[in-house]
């Protein structure tokens, strides 16, 4: 049977090579074409050096009707704002789309505006629908018969996965706080003065506290789960990681609740799910997860205090694969009713 063709648009950044590196091996997959802005000409491993001797493809740059001439899906690894205006051009084409950009996640367009700072080029793309949110553990079937997905944003899916169970049980409500460190990848392959090593290396600072544009999309996941008159206080920091993102998040539950009955939650949730590890005899770790398709989450329950008990929420994830290009595979990969640990099964790195 023939293999797949696939184009990535946008492949020199950190996502690209990801995605690169994985579909590379993929057995139902031929990479047929990666276009980009920059480093034209260049072969991939000239840009990308872990993947230098792997292949004969070249970084071409290309209209974005001629990038998908002839493929079958398209993982568009752009930033957002551009994506959402190439996609436009492409929607006539037959071609699948996995886009990996922040441009068709959020349903109001008011919302987008607010938190990308621009109004969306095609707003009605967003009141439709058309993109299902691509997070696996929650909307698989939805995935299974799409035609185009949005993958979901790093941070996004770390802190969602974290709460996940609580809004599946209908736990979740009202204010969650979370703070979510996050490793200078996240950042992209464009150095600049919070990211270049001398500083990052020995820094921790935060960014966009209150404001960060994931803010609405974990809202939005979270109440589609369960939740509901959910607001969410979220405090991003950089730290001087490469990759990997650990997320804390704190919620108040009747004094009720015991620990037995979350632990309870937390594997019901899970039990079927190839990439979440529910971390019972420890707490979650990036070095646990780095390199690697998987996350981890986990809890901590406080005493009573006035009448309620405190609930710590954990997760950690590698922000270029579950938080990123793996994700967006595992997506494709239901989408096209393969094995969805295919290519994504491997651990990561130890240590």
């Amino acid at each position: 049977m023939a293999k797949l063709k696939a184009a990535i648009i946008g492949g020199t950044g950190y996502g690209g090579a990801e995605i690169l590196r994985r579909l590379l091996y993929h057995p139902e997959v031929e990479v047929a074409r990666v276009t980009s802005a920059d480093n034209i000409g260049k072969s991939i491993g000239e840009v990308h050096l872990n993947l230098a001797g792997l292949s004969n493809l070249r970084f071409e740059q290309l209209p974005a009707r001629e990038a998908v001439a002839g493929v079958d899906v398209a993982f568009m690894a752009m930033p957002h704002r551009t994506t959402a205006q190439v996609v436009t051009e492409i929607l006539d084409s037959p071609v699948r789309i996995v886009d990996l950009s922040g441009d068709f996640r959020l349903r109001d367009p008011a919302r987008y505006r607010q938190y990308y700072g621009v109004d969306h080029p095609a707003p009605q793309l967003l009141r439709e629908g058309q993109f299902v949110y691509g997070l696996p553990e929650l909307n698989r079937q939805s995935i299974a018969s799409a035609r185009y997905v949005a993958s979901p944003g790093c941070f996004a899916t770390a802190i969602a996965l974290g709460l996940m169970p609580l809004a599946k049980a209908k736990m979740l409500a009202g204010p969650v706080h979370t703070v979510a460190i996050t490793g200078s990848s996240g950042s992209g392959a464009t150095p600049s003065l919070a990211t270049h090593h001398p500083l990052r290396s020995a820094n921790l600072r935060t960014y966009r506290p209150l404001e960060h544009q994931h803010t609405p999309e974990i809202v939005q996941t979270l109440e589609a789960a369960g939740a509901r008159d959910l607001t969410l206080e979220f405090v991003p920091v950089s730290a001087p990681l490469a990759r990997g993102i650990f997320a804390t998040s704190f919620v108040q539950l009747p004094s009720s609740i015991t620990e037995r009955e979350l632990s309870a939650l937390w594997k019901e949730c899970w039990r079927n799910e190839p990439f979440v590890r529910v971390c019972s005899d420890r707490l979650p770790e990036v070095i646990a997860v780095s390199g690697s398709n998987y996350a981890e989450v986990g809890f901590a329950l406080g005493p009573v205090t006035g009448g309620t008990r405190r609930v710590v929420c954990f997760s950690a994830l590698d922000n270029l694969v579950k938080g990123g290009a793996g994700q967006a595979i595992q997506s494709f990969n239901v989408m096209m009713g393969f094995d969805e640990r295919m290519t994504l099964a491997e651990p990561g790195l130890w240590p």
